[in-house]
This record gives structure tokens, C-alpha cells and sequence, in this order.
């Protein structure tokens, strides 16, 4: 590892002070990718800035017919707050599914939103209720927010400090885990959410998408077997030693079927 200096933070005014007056600043929250990649000399940041104590990214809370979660909040926060599990089991039960339960306890939603990897579920969350991404500086529908792999749409500096998650009317998902890390080698989000049928996939592609075809027809006929006979195209889908393209395509019509069951229950 390389030598670094290291600042912690009290508030949000601070943090952006210090990013700003650093060579090559990174915040850090849980650190689950950044750390492990200064380990192995893959990433130099002069500066790590821990944000993980700014009381302002904490705030968990149910508004109207919103869910409002901070970006410091951590997984095990979200999957056990009953104000979630009764606004959202759906996305209660995904902040469940996330890694161990070491992961839980130290992962943050903000953290796992703004590194963005293709396989972790929060994602498919985002873009399966048509959440709101709220930053330092402005909103960001999670339809516009992740464009490709580990990129989004935050500007160099840009810090995301809450989510906001639209009730759905209902709502479920549903992965294939990898049986080591638990990160999702397909998980699908399905919601009849605010503006419609939204059909969410992570872990098949470079980034988060949604399924038009699978949306269309449970618009018509809300149950597993209106997705049942949907083929996707496995031209853009990850290829790797977990799971060759076909074989995610296949996956999403399965996972897309177990979470349309699960929503009805």
C-alpha cells in the first residue's frame, strides 16, 4: 500500500474543504473496494477521506410515500429498520441479501451506489422503484444514473448524500448468488411502482437495466407466467469464470419469475 494521508471528517462542509484542497482524493465510507485495491498497489489516492461519521448522511426515515435513506446508511440498518420493512419489505429484504453479515454491518448504500459494480444489488433497487439519487449538488433519477461499468453520473467530487425510494404498490427481488462473495450473478428487481411496471437487472451487463419486454407484459398480466417465455439477448451480458452470457439470459427470466411469484405473496 501506498503512503496516503488520512482526514475523518464531522460534516459534509468539511469533507468537500478537503477534497477539494487534495491531489487525488477519494471518500470512503465502508471501504470494501477501495481499501482492498490500495492493498494490492492497484489504486494511489493521495487522500482518503472518511465520510463515515457525518451524522448529516445518516438519516433513515419514511416521508409521505417515500423512503428517504441517507448515504451513510448501512446495509444491516436498511434490511432491519421496520419503518422499510413495512413502506418496502422488497427493499428490506434485498439490504438483507447484500454479502455477510460483516458486509452488512459495514457497507453503506451511498458507498455501493457511487462505486457502482455491476454485480451489487442496490442498483436494482434504484432503477425497480424509480428512485430519486440526492447529492451535494442535485437530484439524479436512477433511470440517468448508472451509465456503464463502475461509472455513474457523478462529477469528479460530486458526493451522494441520500436516496429517495417511491412506495411501490408492490415489489420484490429476487438473485442468483455467487456461493463466495453473494454478490449477484443476476438479480432482478420487479415493482409495480409510482409511474408503472419496472423490471430492473443486475449483474448481467456493465451495469443495471431494465426489461421493456418483461415490463409490457406484466403490465397486462402481473404473474410469472406473463415473463416466462420472454428470451433475452445475451449479445451485451457479462461473460465471465461465473457465468457465460446464455446462461444470465436464462437467469433473468427465472429470477424475473420467482420475484413476480414472491410479489404476489
Amino acid at each position: 500500500m501506498y503512503a496516503f494521508q488520512f482526514h475523518r471528517p464531522s460534516s459534509l462542509d468539511d469533507a468537500e474543504r478537503i477534497f477539494g484542497e487534495s491531489d487525488d482524493p477519494r471518500y470512503v465510507a465502508g471501504g470494501h473496494t477501495i481499501l482492498p485495491s490500495m492493498k494490492l498497489r492497484l489504486a494511489a489516492p493521495s487522500d482518503i477521506i472518511d465520510i463515515g461519521d457525518i451524522e448529516a448522511l445518516k438519516g433513515l426515515r419514511v416521508e409521505s410515500d417515500d423512503v428517504i435513506v441517507g448515504a451513510g446508511v448501512r446495509h444491516a440498518d436498511v434490511a432491519r429498520s421496520n419503518d422499510v420493512s413495512s413502506a418496502i419489505p422488497a427493499l428490506a429484504d434485498l439490504a438483507a441479501m447484500i454479502g455477510d453479515f460483516q458486509v452488512r454491518n459495514r457497507g453503506t448504500l451511498g458507498g455501493s451506489i457511487a462505486n457502482a459494480d455491476p454485480a451489487a444489488d442496490y442498483p436494482a433497487a434504484l432503477v425497480g422503484l424509480g428512485a430519486t439519487v440526492t447529492t451535494n449538488k442535485r437530484t439524479i433519477a436512477a433511470d440517468d444514473y448508472f451509465l456503464d461499468l463502475f461509472e455513474t453520473a457523478l462529477d469528479d467530487g460530486e458526493l451522494v448524500t441520500s436516496v429517495s425510494f417511491p412506495k411501490p404498490r408492490r415489489a420484490a427481488y429476487m438473485k442468483f448468488p455467487n456461493p463466495a462473495s453473494r454478490y449477484a450473478i443476476v438479480g432482478v428487481f420487479v415493482a409495480e411502482a409510482r409511474d408503472g411496471m419496472r423490471v430492473a437487472v443486475t449483474g448481467a451487463g456493465p451495469c443495471v437495466f431494465r426489461v421493456a419486454e418483461m415490463e409490457a407484459a406484466l403490465a397486462g398480466s402481473f404473474t410469472p407466467e406473463a415473463v416466462a417465455d420472454i428470451k433475452i439477448a445475451d449479445d451485451n451480458l457479462n461473460s465471465d469464470i461465473h457465468a457465460v452470457a446464455d446462461y444470465r439470459a436464462h437467469l433473468i427470466t427465472v429470477m424475473a419469475k420467482r420475484a413476480v411469484a414472491k410479489a404476489l405473496d
